[in-house]
């Protein structure tokens, strides 16, 4: 790359964000899949499920899937692996006997410390190259995008001087 354009800045109207968090989102979760997979033995989303359940044991499948924005049927085959290994269990709700409850096991809760570290090692090593400054503007973007995605994707209403062109999508 040359020197000219390693000094180059995108221009923020030429930047494919949806794009580019589509492919980055790809790689890192790709990347961290295959390091939990070795020295934990979760996969990211069996760290996911139990990091959910450890800030609020016995949920019904539904929240947890609305919490990580999954969908209720691949959530199921996920959890029914995980009850598989001993890291869940599904117990009947005692005020409704039509929901169960997932609820994490000793097995799980060990694994979910182990896993915690390679979180710290992953936030870590993403932040390593950012200024203080920077990673608050980072950490103000993506709680943006948690907040508002579906406005953004489906807005109600479109402001003027919006352009939201089709041809401008990758």
């Amino acid at each position: 790359m040359s020197e000219k354009s390693k000094s180059q800045k995108p221009s923020p109207v030429r930047l494919r964000v949806f794009h580019q968090l589509q492919v980055a989102h790809s790689a890192l979760f790709r990347a961290a899949d295959r390091r939990t997979r070795q020295s934990v033995g979760l996969t990211t989303s069996q760290f996911a499920v139990l990091f959910v359940l450890s800030q609020r044991d016995g949920q019904p499948i539904s929240e947890i899937a609305k919490h990580l924005s999954m969908g209720k049927s691949s959530l199921t085959g996920l959890v029914d692996r995980m009850v598989d290994r001993g890291l869940v269990a599904r117990i009947a709700s005692p005020s409704d006997g039509r929901v169960t409850n997932i609820h994490i096991q000793a097995a799980g809760a060990a694994l979910l410390a182990e896993a915690k570290q390679e979180t710290k090692h992953f936030n870590a090593a993403l932040l390593k190259p950012f200024i203080e400054d920077e990673q608050i503007v980072i950490h103000r973007f993506l709680n943006h995008l948690v907040e508002h995605a579906d406005d953004i994707i489906n807005p109600t209403t479109l402001n003027s001087g919006d352009s939201h062109d089709p041809n401008d999508l990758p």
